[in-house]
């Protein structure tokens, strides 16, 4: 029988004769060698996928906007809502997370005061974004003289302390929400465009960057089109190290008085009254505080630390 005629009876259909040519068996070799290379983005996620500490924090993160969305709904106790007559009580049925001095409901005002604090961390975070990319991207292209200058004055902002010139910021403006974020933001943006400017300057003299020279396109272009797109893993990852940041000082501001103040709720200003009671057995309002602000810094910064690794080039396989 013919080679290309042979059937196994296991097999409802024959074999057909061009399979075993030499020219279809060296096609199939270079398939199973060769497979389609992934692009940069879609390789990164893959790597992101196999840390699972950076997924175990991104999907805390995940669930905790959730929750700063639906918290304070699906607590049958309102944020502001007390009774002295409910005052202090432990976690139970009634009160998840146990009552303050005031008998307001802990639960109700943690989730509120998640709102707060990713509002904060995020908006922060953008405004740094923002400044951050166009001062770091500007001086870095340019370089020369217009470099050395404008990183003066960035040397100048980072020597100063930063919780520093915040607290000073808010003791002038007045405690607030919108003081908040202008504090963070004043001297914020310094890291970000550190970054951003020793990004540019090694992809500036790069074939693509000098192409669009000589076709005459205009700075804000070829840094809007050529080089942000290259910088962006790092931007990124700058990014996730900054909300939680910005957190831990709304928080130390908030505990301090100069923050969020009431009848809002943040984590620091419960931390700050839960303080005062923690002798007298009322372990509740300030663990549940503590606790969310420790579990929202440590899953941000596992979430940066993983993206970096996965956006790092040097780590592609």
């Amino acid at each position: 029988m013919e080679l290309g005629k042979q059937q196994d009876p296991n097999i409802a259909h024959e074999i057909p004769d061009e399979w075993f040519t030499p020219k279809n068996k060296d096609e199939r070799a270079a398939e199973a060698v060769v497979r389609p290379s992934l692009s940069y983005w879609k390789d990164a996620w893959r790597r992101l996928l196999k840390n699972k500490l950076a997924m175990a924090g991104s999907l805390f993160l995940v669930l905790l906007a959730i929750m700063a969305i639906i918290g304070p709904m699906i607590s049958p106790h309102g944020v502001s809502q007390g009774n002295l007559v409910n005052q202090n009580l432990p976690p139970s049925s009634e009160y998840w997370f146990g009552t303050d001095e005031l008998g307001r409901d802990i639960f109700a005002r943690t989730w509120y005061g998640a709102r707060i604090s990713l509002f904060v961390g995020i908006v922060a975070a953008l405004i740094d974004f923002i400044i951050g990319v166009i001062y770091g991207g500007v001086s870095g292209y340019k370089g020369g003289r217009t470099d050395n200058l404008m990183m003066r004055f960035i040397e100048v902002l980072y020597g100063l302390p930063y919780l520093l010139v915040v607290i000073l910021i808010s003791v002038v403006m007045g405690p607030g929400l919108f003081t908040i974020i202008f504090a963070l933001s004043v001297t914020g943006w310094v890291g970000m465009a550190r970054i951003v400017r020793g990004q540019v300057l090694q992809l500036k003299n790069h074939e693509f960057v000098l192409a669009s020279k000589t076709f005459g396109t205009k700075t804000p272009r070829i840094i809007r089109k050529n080089l942000l797109p290259n910088t962006m893993g790092p931007i990124i990852v700058q990014m996730t190290l900054t909300v939680p940041s910005a957190i831990f000082a709304e928080a130390f501001l908030s505990f301090l008085g100069l923050g969020i103040q009431p009848p809002l709720a943040s984590w620091g200003s419960m931390a700050n009254d839960g303080l005062s009671s923690i002798l007298s057995g009322h372990w509740w309002r300030l663990f549940f505080p503590a606790l969310f602000i420790s579990l929202t810094m440590f899953s941000f910064n596992v979430l940066g630390d993983g993206l970096r690794d996965a956006l790092d080039p040097r780590l592609r396989g």
